[in-house]
């Protein structure tokens, strides 16, 4: 299953970076696109992965950037 989620705070390519590697901790991820320009991250994982989206909200806040939807 793949998700995008909007986002506050991914001004640069650096904590666009710290973003993807936090989100690809997540159990259950498969791939990340975190994209500072466009303020969004596209994530794929496992689709029945109890709690996952709750994980990924909180690994992306973890690198210090809000999750807006």
């Amino acid at each position: 299953m793949q998700k995008k989620i909007y986002v506050a705070g991914m001004f640069d390519d650096d904590t666009a970076k710290k973003v993807d590697t936090a989100v690809r901790g997540v159990a259950g991820v498969t791939n990340v696109a975190a994209n500072a320009s466009k303020a969004q991250i596209l994530v794929d994982f496992v689709d029945g992965t109890a709690g996952i989206e709750e994980s990924i909200d909180k690994a992306i806040k973890s690198a210090g950037v809000d999750v807006l939807n």
